[in-house]
């Protein structure tokens, strides 16, 4: 089969999908023909250059991708994409459901400033006063990076739109089990995200899925710059990587199309290192 069309007629649902991994994807699945529907929220300048790239993958590469500037992350955004979605795709169409939503808190879990105490007093108050990380905080960055996952699956399965050899991959990264300043809501919703695509990969293979995760290396996309002190950890990792450079987006877009073909079909609940060997070291 020609490898250009081998996904032909297929669809991936990439959430997060306007830089990164998510581009990346669309871009590397594009020129295997397969079509995207992609979720992102974007300004309306950002998104109309957004908008010109996709129109020139598609039409390079025979494809369809449709973008959705919606909230991937509340009933009303998922059922506006449902709606106009099923409209359009057939039924069990979809390959591939990728989540690489990148939308949480960073922020510590206490002040730096030893001189004064957030015990004794009003805590929301001082957590209010210093930004530091609440709960509340945890739950939005949880939901976001971690459980809508499951949402989003049973919201296509629902549809059904899942093709009978589905699957679906989420990114992780070393942070979820290593110290990173500003990271531990984050942290905490990939180890969440791992634990759930655990389970996941059990109980909807009776469905035909294969759920498995990323952890990518350390990458250079707009939301890793983000991270307080990030600076410092391109630069260790760096030194530290086996091929002395950092991953990039395509290291990572090779990966999820490598999952998406027929000899990846017997790979369920792996969580999958793309970082050149740096999680050795």
């Amino acid at each position: 089969m020609d490898k250009n069309l081998q996904f032909s007629g297929l669809w991936a649902v990439i959430l997060g999908g306007s830089s990164g991994f998510g581009l990346a994807a669309i871009e590397k699945l594009s020129i295997h023909g397969m079509n995207i529907a992609v979720l992102y929220r974007e300004t309306s300048a950002a998104e109309k250059l957004l908008k010109q790239k996709f129109i020139k993958m598609a039409e390079a590469n025979s494809t369809t991708i449709l973008p959705y500037n919606i909230n991937a992350l509340d009933s009303a955004g998922r059922s506006s994409f449902i709606q106009e979605f099923t409209a359009i795709a057939k039924k069990h169409s979809v390959k591939l459901l990728l989540h690489s939503i990148a939308r949480g808190n960073l922020k510590p879990l206490t002040i730096k400033d030893k001189k004064v105490s957030p015990t004794g007093g009003d805590l929301e108050g001082v957590n209010d006063l210093y930004n530091v990380l609440s709960a509340d905080d945890i739950q939005l960055t949880s939901y976001a990076m971690s459980t809508s996952l499951l949402d989003w699956t049973r919201l296509l399965l629902n549809a059904d739109l899942f093709h009978d050899d589905g699957r679906i991959i989420s990114i992780t990264s070393e942070g979820a089990h290593k110290y990173w300043e500003g990271y531990a809501a984050v942290s905490i919703a990939k180890s969440s995200l791992e634990s759930l695509a655990k389970y996941m990969a059990v109980e909807f293979s009776a469905y035909g899925l294969k759920t498995n995760v990323i952890q990518a290396g350390i990458t250079e996309t707009t939301s890793f710059k983000l991270i307080p002190g990030s600076e410092k950890l391109v630069d260790l990792n760096t030194k530290r990587n086996p091929f002395g450079r950092m991953t990039k987006p395509g290291d990572v877009s090779g990966v999820i199309y490598l999952l998406c073909t027929d000899e990846a079909q017997w790979i369920n609940g792996a969580l999958i290192h793309v970082d050149g060997g740096e999680h050795c070291l």
